[in-house]
């Protein structure tokens, strides 16, 4: 990056269950506005809009803004699966790094149905068809929604090649309530033990079904802007974008025959080493993670794509506790998706509302004490993956 992004202003309703929500509009509004009230700025000074969601029709970005204000800027509709959020990031970032604009706003949301996942164009080819295929042939043994037979086959194909434990999987999940008991935004808020979450239902392979993370209602939003209009407009600039990268996927997704390529273990490690090499951080400067962890065998498997484990290590820095409070990198504060819930639209903005409240030392009882480094990672299938690095100024 040629120059550090100030994030300006963040915002998020609180994550709710389908049938709880307000509609799209109103919890994008609210986002937004939380986000402008941030920062002390008013709608007028957004240059450009970048907006983010999975399931509606075209122009529901629009929708969204023109509840806040409608100053004719540009606003681009943003659909990147479960990364989306953080691709409307990505692109504010962009747009405010490139010159184009001074400030730029990006905004997440998503008003989902109960259940699994499932294509909403059943008349034409799945984008995922290639994936769904692959993923039928090496993942025989079971049967399930597809989006559980690739990340339980995903974990299944770790354990294969490493030994890794039922339970370790189930200590991410325990890990992940524990954190989201201080977090009143969060969908689930009670604490569970492994016993629990290996005693609950199975649904894939290993996996149990509080394992997976809920279809979610909610929003999100964040305000980008270069150093000189901070200070211009009395910005809080204390926390800025340090490296930022976005990856789809390699051949080896398809060729290598391995799950763990398949639900995109190559499109984070190159994305991840993307951010360091820019922003001359390692893993081993990050004090706080919000990471994909859609279901417990990504969380684990990413922890190894973003290099804060060894390949094949991830089950002894989970042992360790390196993932928590007290060990080397407190993973999802927030309670991740998996309690703190995965609006697909809205995710990647909950995750920078996270981080950048840890940085400016806001988080009460889940606060990362000291925190500097801040590493968000927001995957989809499809594929596409962003990773940020977020700093203190």
């Amino acid at each position: 990056m040629g120059k550090k992004i100030v994030v300006a202003g963040v915002g998020m309703t609180s994550f709710v269950k389908p049938g709880q929500n307000e509609d799209y509009p109103v919890m994008g509004a609210k986002a937004i506005n939380m986000a402008l009230e941030d920062a002390g700025i008013e709608y007028d000074k957004i240059q450009q809009a970048y907006a983010g969601y999975v399931y509606g029709d075209s122009t529901c970005g629009q929708r969204v803004l023109y509840e806040v204000g409608m100053t004719g800027i540009p606003v681009v509709n943003v659909n990147n699966n479960c990364s989306t959020g953080s691709s409307a990031l990505f692109l504010a970032r962009q747009a405010v790094e490139s010159g184009a604009v001074d400030c730029a706003l990006a905004v997440g949301f998503e008003q989902m149905t109960p259940g699994a996942l499932a294509d909403v164009w059943t008349d034409r080819p799945s984008p995922l068809g290639k994936f769904n295929k692959l993923t039928d042939e090496l993942t025989q043994d079971f049967t399930s929604p597809m989006a559980l037979k690739m990340f339980g086959g995903a974990g299944i194909e770790h354990q294969k090649k490493y030994g890794t434990k039922n339970e370790t999987f189930a200590k991410i999940r325990a890990k992940a309530s524990k954190h989201a008991v201080h977090n009143e935004k969060a969908i689930f808020r009670k604490e569970i033990s492994v016993e629990d979450v290996l005693e609950s239902p199975v649904v894939a392979g290993f996996l149990t079904r509080l394992q997976c993370c809920p279809p979610t209602c909610g929003a999100g939003a964040a305000i980008v802007c270069t150093e000189e209009f901070a200070k211009k407009h009395g910005i809080n600039a204390d926390v800025v974008i340090a490296g930022q990268a976005m990856t789809s996927d390699f051949a080896s997704t398809f060729g290598d025959h391995d799950m763990m390529r398949v639900v995109g273990y190559d499109m984070t490690a190159a994305a991840a080493k993307k951010v360091y090499e820019m922003s001359g951080v390692g893993p081993g400067d990050i004090d706080v993670v919000e990471l994909h962890d859609c279901f417990t065998a990504n969380e684990l498997i990413t922890y190894e794509g973003l290099g804060l484990a060894r390949e094949g290590e991830a089950e002894k820095f989970i042992w360790d506790g390196d993932n928590t409070y007290g060990g080397k990198v407190v993973t999802n504060p927030s309670g991740g998706l998996l309690s703190k819930g995965h609006p697909l639209g809205a995710t990647g903005l909950a995750q920078c509302f996270e981080l950048v409240n840890q940085l400016r030392g806001n988080l009460g009882n889940r606060q990362v004490e000291g925190a500097r480094n801040a590493l968000q990672h927001n995957l989809g299938l499809g594929g596409a993956c962003v990773v940020t690095l977020y700093q203190t100024a």
